[in-house]
């Protein structure tokens, strides 16, 4: 399993602004999801997650807004902004430059 400090810089922010295009989540629903999606092979802490939603907020990237949580607790809640849904393109098409540099070194032909 790999954990979010093993993770490429820049990564988490993917992992969070594709997460949450399709509908706002709060926190710990963003962490449960990227944990569902992987297969359990990646697992983000609190101490990572949090930081780099406060981070994309500044960014302009993604807007927090409190709501009650489907445990009736009081939750915030992250969407995808104009801004967000840009970078979220722009840093897929970096992530897929990346990746495939690396299959190639990985895994030469």
């Amino acid at each position: 399993m790999t954990k979010p400090s093993n993770l490429l810089q820049g990564t988490l922010d993917l992992l969070i602004l594709r997460t949450i295009q399709l509908e706002p989540m709060h926190g710990w629903a963003i962490a449960q999801q990227i944990r569902l999606l992987s297969r359990d092979q990646l697992r983000v802490g609190q101490s990572a997650l949090y930081p780099a939603l406060h981070k994309l907020e500044q960014q302009g990237w993604i807007a927090a807004e409190w709501r009650i949580s489907e445990k009736k607790r009081r939750a915030k809640y992250y969407k995808l902004t104009a801004a967000g849904r840009k970078a979220l393109k722009v840093e897929t098409a970096q992530w897929e430059r990346l990746s495939a540099a690396i299959a190639m070194i990985v895994k030469p032909a």
